[in-house]
């Protein structure tokens, strides 16, 4: 059941990008970690401006693109903390993201537009 519409994952993805960005000082990512983060929030409101959604600027992305690009974002943020053997609270974060990420391609209905 696709319960989240376009517009509310655009919602979504700005929310993301905020914990992105406020991850290293709220919960202490440092060094890759926070990194990563910072990358992530940048790389993640790129994407969300340029995809062809009612809250995208850009619209040069369609909406199903930005879906497949999510889910392969979600699986693979839950194994970094593996790959890269990060510590608490670091694993848990992007673990928990991951799968929040995997959760709202799950709900969401990626061809209404």
């Amino acid at each position: 059941m696709k319960i989240i519409s376009p517009t509310n994952h655009g919602y979504i993805d700005y929310v993301t990008v905020a914990l992105f960005l406020a991850a290293p000082t709220v919960i202490g990512l440092t060094g890759i970690a926070g990194v990563i983060a910072y990358a992530l929030a940048g790389i993640h409101l790129t994407m969300t401006l340029v995809t062809d959604f009612p809250l995208g600027i850009a619209k040069l992305i369609p909406f199903s693109v930005h879906g497949w690009v999510e889910r392969a974002v979600g699986p693979a943020l839950v194994l970094l903390p593996f790959l890269r053997s990060f510590q608490t609270p670091a694993r848990e974060f992007y673990i928990v993201i991951g799968i929040v990420i995997i959760l709202v391609g799950v709900f969401t209905d990626y061809e209404r537009n």
